[in-house]
């Protein structure tokens, strides 16, 4: 994870995300930085529109604050219950993907 914490740092710092980039980053939080894993995050984001995976990806922070002020859940009606699964499937289906990008 520290790999794609660093390339989102430089992302958003609007520097270029390449080799020796995201090796300083990682050196500078004092780690050893893997060359092939930084070789190959560096390969598999230089197709991705960063920004626009950021926009698509699910807001996982919220999740714990509305779970945390819900009220105690009533018994949902099975419609419901297979909407939440559609859209919980979904969801996994698009966490696996934006996965793939990161590594």
């Amino acid at each position: 994870m520290e790999y794609i914490y660093a390339a989102m740092l430089l992302h958003k710092a609007g520097k270029e995300i390449d080799e020796k980039a995201l090796t300083n980053v990682l050196k500078a939080a004092g780690m050893t930085a893997d060359t092939v894993r930084v070789k190959a995050l560096v390969a598999s984001l230089s197709e991705v529109d960063i920004e626009e995976a950021i926009k698509s990806a699910p807001t996982m922070a919220a999740a714990p604050v509305a779970a945390q002020t819900a009220p105690v859940e009533e018994t949902k009606p099975k419609e419901e219950e297979k909407k939440g699964e559609e859209d919980q499937a979904k969801e996994d289906a698009a966490l696996e993907g934006l996965g793939a990008l990161f590594g």
